[in-house]
């Protein structure tokens, strides 16, 4: 679920409802055949649905590169045209990558009037944390489903979380659609959770106080 707005996060527009494209139906909560006990136990880490939202998109589970979350995000990444295009997956897992597509994952998402919550936990093969977010990924342009969009991104000083761990705030503004995505990624061994919080404003607290639960959740599975 993870690589959905243009900039960081491309994919997870999709589930996010920022773009254009279509949203993907939500799944039965129920796990599919296929899904591996490796990603039932992920989707123990999962948030519980937060006061006031309810659950828009799953959850989901199986191989990461197999969950139709995945599959649409990566769509709306090869639609989306943007300045740099090494921004769309910038600072996220890439599911283009064997190793990471064939990965256990549990995906869900929330949903507000105020804004939603879109979080994925995924287990690696060994443990990797993608790179910082390139400087020139911090501002600049992508045409999203014909509108064009500026995504202006800084990192946050978010306290540390899990074994390594990052948070970034992006603006993005286009025609009368602007929002705020707030992104945050913990590591606990090979396992990585990835967060988008999307609304019209997003406060940094906010953003730490979701991530502090998503890590003990994150710690309990990893316990």
């Amino acid at each position: 679920m993870h690589k959905a707005i243009p900039s960081i996060f491309l994919s997870t527009l999709v589930i996010a409802g920022c773009s254009s494209a279509e949203e993907p139906k939500a799944p039965a909560a129920s796990a599919p055949p296929q899904a591996s006990a490796e990603s039932a136990k992920l989707r123990a880490a999962l948030l519980p649905v937060p006061k006031g939202m309810s659950v828009s998109y799953g959850p989901e589970i199986g191989a990461f590169g197999a969950l139709k979350s995945t599959q649409q995000g990566m769509e709306a990444v090869r639609k989306a045209r943007a300045q740099h295009p090494e921004c769309a997956g910038a600072a996220q897992l890439d599911a283009a990558k064997p190793e990471v597509a064939k990965s256990p994952a549990a995906v869900v998402a929330f949903s507000a009037a105020r804004g939603s919550i879109t979080q994925a936990v995924v287990s690696l093969p060994s443990a990797a944390f993608p790179e910082p977010l390139p400087k020139q990924c911090a501002d600049y342009t992508a045409d999203v489903g014909g509108t064009k969009v500026t995504y202006k991104t800084k990192t946050l000083d978010m306290p540390a979380k899990g074994d390594q761990s990052r948070a970034y705030l992006t603006t993005a503004a286009g025609d009368k659609n602007n929002a705020q995505i707030g992104s945050v990624m913990i590591r606990r061994g090979n396992v990585i959770m990835s967060m988008l919080v999307v609304g019209q404003r997003v406060k940094p607290q906010g953003l730490y106080e979701l991530a502090n639960l998503a890590d003990q959740n994150l710690a309990r599975v990893k316990a």
